[in-house]
Formats: C-alpha cells, structure tokens, sequence
C-alpha cells in the first residue's frame, strides 16, 4: 500500500483494505487484505484457518504465492490474486499474460481448487507520487490480463486495478462530490480504462482511507473521519455528508458518471485505521471507526448518490507486518485488526450488530523463548549507546517509540531497551544479538509496561534470521531519531 503525502481536501483521503463475518448479509461482502510484509509471517494454514474461524469468506492478497494460493485451495473463500507494479511492464506483452494467467490462475482456479474472482493488475500505479512510472504500461497490461483469462475460459475472473484514491478530486473552488472529476493528468488515460472495466463486467477498485485525511491536516475535524455522528454537514445539492467516506465515494461516483459510466460497480479494495506509529492511530479510534463502518455496512444504506447499494469492501488489513515502509509514516506497520501473531486488538464484531466481541484468534502459534532483550544496568561504557539504537531501529520496527504511539512514554534507558528487544527478536534471539557491545542483556522479566508491550516474536518456519537484508535504507525514521536525542540527553546526565 503505498500513500501520497501531497494529498489535499477533505475527499481525498488514500488507499485500501477488508474483512467479513458470517451472520448478516453485509458479512457476505466482506473482505480481508492479507499482507506479508513481516519477518516473521504467520503460516498460511494458520491464516486460512483464522479467516474461517472468523466467517471470513473475501480475502485479497498482494501477489499470487504458491504456499498462500495452497493454503486457500478447498475453501471456497473468494480470493483476489495480484500482479505487483514490478511486473506490469512484463504484462503488456500479451504471451507473458497468458503465461501468468496459466501459472496462478488456472493452475488453481477450479472445481475444489482456489476460488479466484478477481486479478488485481498492480496496486495504486497512478499515485501522483509515482510521477507517471506506471502510466503507460497498466492499462495494456489490464487489458492483456483480460483477455488471457478469457481465452483460457476464465471470464467469470475478472481482472481490476486497485487505485489510490488521488486519481479524482472535485476542484479547489468546488469542493463538493457532485464536482468530482478524475485527475486532469491522467483524465484520457482513466476514461479509457473506465471504458474497458465496463465492457468486460469488471469493477472499479479503489482504496479510501479517512485516517490518512486526519494525519494529513491538523486542520481536519476529528468526527468527520467517523461514522457515529457529531461532525457538521456538508450540504452538496440537497445531500447531507457527515462523514469523509461517504464524500470521497461519491466524488468517484460524480468522476465515473462525468465519462459516461456513473453506474460502474466499485469495489472498496481498501479501509481501515491502523492502531500505533502516530497520535491519531489508537486502539480506541480504530474500534470507533470499524464499529461504525460495519454498523453502515449491515444497514445497507450506501452513500448519497448510491442509497441502499450493495457495497464490497476488503478492510486493511488482517495482521501488523513489521518491514513495510514508514516512508508514509511510522503507522504504516499497524494496520492489522490483528498483532503480527494472529491475536485480536480490540473487540469487533464483523456483522455490524455492535456486539462486544473479540475475533477469533490465530492458533497453534508457537513462540520464541520468553527472553527478552533489555538495557544492561551495569554497563561501564555508554558512549556508543546511541550507535547502537541506531542500529538497532535501523533492522528492526522501533515505530511504537514515535511521537503519540503506545510507547513513546518511556525514558531513554526504556527506549534502549525496547530497540533492543525489537532487534534480538527479528533475529530470532541469537546469543550474540542481545550484546550491542555489552549494553544490553538478556532477562526472562518482562520489561513491558502498562502502555508499551515487549513482544516475544513467534518462531514461524519462514522467519528470517536476518531480517534487516529485507529492509530499505533509511528505515531509521523520526521515531529512531527521537529515541537518539533522548539517549544523547541520557548521555550528557
């Protein structure tokens, strides 16, 4: 999932995500995304078993993996499989396409096999961010995709393009969804492509997010990012909106009908509220805001200009992963419903009656040791401590130390700590990772305290023992920067 940090005006919030349950109808249209960006990812078997657990019968995943794909077979749970970005200039070669469509659709996609509706063609190629990387090569590869699965037979499968929600907007001196066009510089390129999802009975995918709305401007009213009420109108021809979703949706909808198909199916590719990594990002505020979307949901009462629409939607995401970027901001490794080891954050009830219950957790999970990886209190040299946190934070996730997340609290010894362990856990507690040149030792006591949780990280047959080769340069971030100055003041003292 990718975000742009140029993002303006209260419809344009970013990208995607899903869930479902098993009660209501509105259960029946929900997803989950299945993200794995993490070092220790949990087994698909015990994915796909907390998914059924749970009554989730949508999942929508980021690529199109064997062992994921494998996991999935005999479930009957409606899978969107994808083509990351890296490939798409592969796929505007039409026997490529065919070849991808051959390896990780038919190969799966049968009676008892994998249940694949949709291929998503790349994930957000418009972002204004991107500069126009993607342009030329999604739609031909959307098209090439589409025509492999037909010509295979697989024209129930349909192929999409999950798309950011920056490629429309309604205009500066028109702030209103009725005004909603799509992105002057990419205006031909999205009516084309509008053109072609129509005519082959294919969706329009997007990814909303009103978080991103309310980190992105201080300005933002808090209550309209929510769905229970409290935020003032706004009135656009007759239309009250009293929440940011509602508003972007139908600026998409406004945007469709301006190039002559207002009434294409959309399909939410992506929504959610992570729970860390900034001060907007909480437990609280994330159960506020899925209790209120799934409450909507079950209604069915849709949006304005779409009243009483069956609406598909993939919440984002299942599991936290610990190695995705923080280029957008330190949340982007919180957005899971659940920890990174399968467990429930907060009670969410997937049919939208508003019950207080808890999901169903992962099982069978095994776990590292319970050792932990803590500042050493006898330390006789604590002149490269700094040194170490960096490299601590550098190789592992120190995003809950940032500035409003769940363990900026400490002090700067508790900070060392907490990088200590996150960095002797990536690594699966080898001897020599809990040492940071005799600064830290390790401890059987948990170090946790009331705010701020020390994980113990599961021992997953796929964790990496160097995790840090899977992380970009300059992972280190504002939330390890402000772990140093805190160090560096520990030091002068």
């Amino acid at each position: 999932m990718a975000k742009d940090s140029a993002l303006r005006g209260p419809w344009l919030c970013c990208v995607v995500a899903a869930l479902a349950a098993s009660v209501s109808p509105a259960a029946e249209a929900l997803g989950m995304n299945w993200g794995t960006q993490a070092t220790h990812p949990l087994s698909p078997k015990i994915v796909v078993q907390m998914l059924k657990d749970n009554g989730i019968k949508k999942v929508k995943l980021f690529d199109a993996d064997q062992g994921t794909l494998g996991a999935l077979a005999g479930t009957d749970i409606e899978v969107m499989v994808a083509i990351p970005n890296v490939l798409l200039d592969l796929m505007t070669d039409s026997d490529n396409a065919r070849d991808w469509v051959r390896h990780n659709v038919s190969r799966y996609h049968f009676d008892g096999g994998v249940n694949i509706k949709y291929v998503a063609v790349g994930n957000e190629p418009f972002l204004a961010s991107y500069n126009g990387t993607f342009d030329k090569v999604t739609l031909p590869a959307l098209k090439n995709i589409q025509n492999a699965l037909n010509d295979a037979g697989l024209s129930d499968v349909k192929a999409t393009v999950p798309l950011n929600a920056d490629v429309y907007n309604s205009p500066k001196d028109k702030p209103v969804p009725s005004a909603g066009t799509f992105r002057p510089d990419i205006t031909d390129l999205m009516t084309e492509m509008v053109d072609f999802l129509a005519k082959n009975g294919a969706p329009f995918t997007v990814n909303i997010y009103p978080y991103l709305s309310l980190y992105l401007s201080d300005d933002f009213p808090v209550n309209f990012a929510f769905f229970d009420g409290g935020a003032d109108p706004v009135v656009d021809n007759g239309n009250s909106y009293t929440n940011v979703f509602d508003a972007n949706f139908d600026t998409l909808v406004s945007a469709l009908k301006a190039v002559g198909h207002g009434d294409l199916p959309i399909v939410i590719g992506e929504v959610g509220w992570p729970t860390d990594g900034d001060k907007h990002a909480t437990y609280v505020y994330a159960q506020r805001f899925y209790t209120g979307l799934l409450k909507r949901l079950a209604a069915n009462v849709g949006t304005p200009l779409r009243p009483n629409k069956y609406m598909e939607v993939y919440l984002f995401g299942l599991l936290d992963e610990d190695i995705k970027s923080v280029a957008p901001g330190a949340f982007e490794r919180h957005w899971g419903v659940l920890r990174f080891d399968g467990q429930p954050k907060f009670p969410m009830d997937l049919t939208g009656q508003g019950q207080n219950t808890m999901l169903a957790p992962a099982k069978d999970v095994q776990y590292l040791p319970k050792t932990w990886c803590v500042y050493n209190a006898n330390a006789k040299d604590t002149s490269k401590l700094a040194e170490n946190v960096n490299f601590a934070c550098t190789f592992a996730d120190c995003t809950a130390l940032g500035f409003g997340s769940s363990c900026a609290g400490m002090d700067a010894i508790g900070n060392a700590s907490y990088a200590f362990n996150m960095y002797f856990q990536v690594q699966n507690q080898k001897d020599e990772a809990c040492d940071f040149q005799a600064l830290a030792v390790p401890t059987q006591t948990d170090p946790s305290t009331d705010t701020c949780h020390f994980p113990i990280q599961i021992a997953a047959a796929s964790s990496t023992s160097s995790g840090h080769r899977r992380h970009s340069a300059g992972s280190l971030g504002a939330a390890a920067l402000l772990v140093l100055a805190l160090i560096q003041l520990f030091m002068l003292h």
